[in-house]
């Protein structure tokens, strides 16, 4: 992988790292104030389809040596 892919990758990353930080605060304090059970479900899912894309991203840039 080129050094400027990597780079781009390791942005990508950072930015999700924060998006993903964002909407946990943003479920924590919509948990804190009593909104509405579904929309808080709905913020949940959103985070863990960013997890799940930080995931892959960290997967590209540190590949499975094991396998």
């Amino acid at each position: 992988m080129a050094d400027q892919e990597q780079a781009a990758l390791r942005l990508q990353l950072a930015r999700l790292r924060q998006e993903h930080a964002d909407f946990d605060a943003a479920v924590n304090a919509m948990e804190t104030v009593g909104c509405d059970r579904l929309q808080i479900q709905r913020m949940k899912k959103k985070k863990l389809t960013i997890r799940d894309r930080l995931q892959d991203l960290e997967d590209q840039i540190i590949p499975d040596i094991s396998a």
